[in-house]
């Protein structure tokens, strides 16, 4: 299983992710990352375990009190650094973390294709960040209504925490038929897939 662990505060949220994803480690991946959102958007992930995701992050900017994390169990492509999550969208203005299986993703995938998006890996999350994006930069709606809109033609399960660039200081998260916990703190936020990394 796939666990997910986010955090929105005024603390650095660097520390809070990597140990949340080691008390998610239970439940079995191949693959981990981290989006941290500081001075600008960054991004760390690889193939392996949260220990190796700690080595790829040295010598990196790890500041900021936004970020989100993720182990990767594999559904959709192999396990390797570019299927790892999060996943960004194709013009940047969306990272996403997810568990679940979006099942109608081939036919959303197609229907982006032909508004000229492209994909570099072989994931339905990176679909849906896409699919997320497009319907943010078409309709001209909020990050939140765009994701409303998107899960509401989305095929499957699904728990996620998405991020919008252009959206400061907001976490989206939402689920179906996947677990996704919510921790209020004093004026911060904690979303994971279950209470282990929270308590």
């Amino acid at each position: 299983m796939c666990g997910i662990v986010a955090y929105l505060g005024s603390r650095t949220a660097y520390p809070i992710l990597i140990k949340g994803l080691k008390r998610l480690e239970y439940r079995g991946y191949d693959s981990a990352g981290i989006a941290l959102v500081g001075s600008a958007m960054n991004v760390v992930k690889c193939k392996g375990k949260v220990s190796d995701l700690e080595a790829a992050s040295k010598g990196l900017d790890i500041s900021g009190s936004i970020g989100m994390g993720h182990t990767r169990w594999a559904t959709h492509g192999v396990p390797n650094d570019v299927n790892s999550h999060p996943h960004v969208s194709m013009n940047g203005k969306f990272v996403l973390v997810h568990n679940g299986i979006i099942e109608n993703y081939a036919h959303l995938k197609k229907e982006l294709l032909t508004r000229g998006y492209t994909f570099k890996s072989e994931t339905d999350t990176e679909v849906l960040v896409n699919f997320i994006e497009s319907i943010y930069l078409e309709k001209k709606v909020s990050a939140e209504l765009s994701v409303r809109l998107a899960l509401s033609r989305v095929i499957g399960a699904y728990g996620i925490v998405v991020y919008c660039s252009e959206e400061p200081d907001v976490l989206i998260a939402a689920r179906k038929g996947s677990p996704l916990v919510i921790g209020v703190g004093e004026n911060e936020y904690f979303m994971a897939s279950d209470a282990s990394p929270i308590i």
